[in-house]
């Protein structure tokens, strides 16, 4: 394949795990990438992983019975937003019978109605009308900023300091918990068309969060005991090989950071590639290290992203949950309400069933985000709080430990805790889970309610003339500890 042919997305990630990455070599153990074989994760499986970008959407005999416009308005839309899929995903998890409608095709393959039809047409004639790399690129970069790549403040009130200077590929929202984005981590084994860290897979370095090594984390750790749980994110941590992983894992078992109980990691490899638990060849060294961690007093809690139910039927997805736990590792799943997806009642319920049976504790139940295709995929607050309600009422209470609908948004978790009527006011009652300021945490508030809205900006305050936190102290960044500089 030639190099011109791919898009500028994709040719961005191949510069960039070329020459960007030190750490590719130390990835690439053993066996031989072929074709596009994926640049960090099939090389080292044993069952080989082979990925697929925009540029091979032609090629895909699945997509035979799509028209020429179709894959056009595919590849239109793999110029503005992330996509990659894996053969796991293509021949496991998808029914081609059902395509386009299937919910696993819906959540992976990009639609001309996932962009607004400005940025669409803008992209669609530059690629008709052959125009070179760097245009499209050009053009393809200022479109994606109408998508609002980073949501909820999070480069603007997220990212801690360390000795007045910011601290690259940390986020430090909530005092208890910092994030940590891996510079190896970033990309996943396939991607999620609704993804609110799509910006992270662009090739655009001024919208992505990396950490180009565990030093920085480390040192913002000591200065900062309030920080109890660490989260590694992406991107998947897990696309990592395992040796690349203790890099990250193994200082955090340090006795000056026993302040750090709690490592999580955020994945969906046991749904996208099972193989990378059960069967890759450092698969059993990753069993190790979360044992060294639990030796070390430290719990490892496995951040699943599940969004359909098909996800978890397959018997190798059952197997990789079983040997995490059989390590020591708690398993959690979480997922948005997704259009097209899972937004109905039946989903999440056999959803949160399948999680019970395999081990797995229902954590949060989101809002899709407002940033890049939510217009395709979100749903309505109001129609998210049925589609909740509705299916915690046909489980037992061992699958009711899920939180939601959720919004992670500015000023923190924001959970739709129900509806009310006040003064013959229908009413939304809404609960702050967690809290940029932590004084708030906890604190019950009430909207006005709608059928439209979709996100906590287009609600009106109710029984008060505004919100918790426009009347709280400002927190636009995380304290150090009394004594320690940043």
């Amino acid at each position: 394949m030639r190099t011109n042919d791919l898009t500028t997305i994709e040719l961005a990630e191949c510069v960039s795990a070329e020459t960007g990455f030190e750490l590719s070599r130390a990835i690439f153990v053993g066996g031989v990438s072929s074709g596009r074989d994926d640049w960090i994760g099939a090389s080292y499986m044993k069952n080989p992983m082979r990925t697929f970008r925009g540029v091979q959407l032609a090629d895909l005999p699945q997509l035979e019975k799509f028209t020429e416009q179709d894959r056009h308005e595919m590849r239109v839309v793999a110029n503005l937003l992330p996509f990659k899929v894996n053969n796991y995903v293509l021949d496991e998890l998808i029914d081609w019978s059902s395509a386009p409608d299937d919910p696993i095709f819906r959540m992976t393959f990009p639609v001309r109605e996932m962009v607004p039809p400005r940025i669409y047409d803008l992209v669609s004639d530059a690629l008709l009308n052959g125009v070179d790399r760097k245009q499209l690129e050009a053009i393809a970069r200022k479109g994606r900023q109408d998508l609002n790549p980073h949501p909820s403040g999070q480069r603007e009130y997220n990212v801690p300091l360390l000795d007045d200077e910011p601290v690259p590929g940390l986020q430090h929202k909530y005092r208890q918990t910092l994030l940590v984005f891996p510079s190896q981590g970033q990309t996943c084994h396939s991607y999620c068309a609704y993804c609110f860290r799509w910006a992270q897979f662009v090739g655009d370095a001024d919208l992505k969060f990396a950490a180009p090594g565990p030093g920085q984390m480390t040192d913002y750790l000591r200065g900062h005991r309030e920080v109890t749980d660490v989260l590694l994110t992406g991107g998947d941590p897990l696309i990592m090989s395992t040796p690349v992983l203790a890099r990250w894992v193994t200082p955090l078992l340090a006795p000056d950071l026993e302040h750090v109980t709690n490592i999580r990691l955020g994945t969906k490899a046991l749904v996208q590639w099972p193989y990378r638990v059960t069967s890759g060849p450092d698969a059993d060294e990753l069993l190790r290290l979360i044992e060294a961690c639990a030796t070390a007093g430290k719990s490892v809690a496995i951040m699943l992203h599940v969004s359909h139910p098909r996800e978890l039927e397959s018997e190798a997805a059952a197997a990789a949950v079983a040997r995490l736990r059989s390590a020591g590792a708690i398993v959690r799943a979480q997922a948005p309400i997704i259009r097209h997806v899972n937004d109905s009642p039946h989903a999440w319920a056999t959803m949160w069933r399948h999680m019970v049976r395999l081990g797995i504790q229902p954590y949060y139940t989101f809002v899709e985000r407002d940033t890049g295709a939510s217009a395709f995929f979100e749903v309505p607050l109001a129609h998210a709080l049925t589609i909740f309600q509705q299916a915690q009422r046909a489980v037992s209470g061992l699958a009711r430990t899920a939180r939601g609908p959720v919004m992670s948004a500015t000023p923190g978790k924001i959970a739709i805790d129900g509806e009310t009527v006040v003064n013959g006011e229908r009413l939304f009652v809404l609960r702050l889970l967690q809290a940029r300021d932590e004084a708030l945490a906890g604190t019950l508030f009430f909207a006005g309610h709608s059928e439209s809205a979709v996100w906590i900006d287009q609600l009106t305050p109710a029984l008060s003339p505004s919100w918790p936190w426009e009347s709280s102290r400002d927190r636009t960044r995380p304290e150090p500890i009394e004594g320690v500089s940043r």
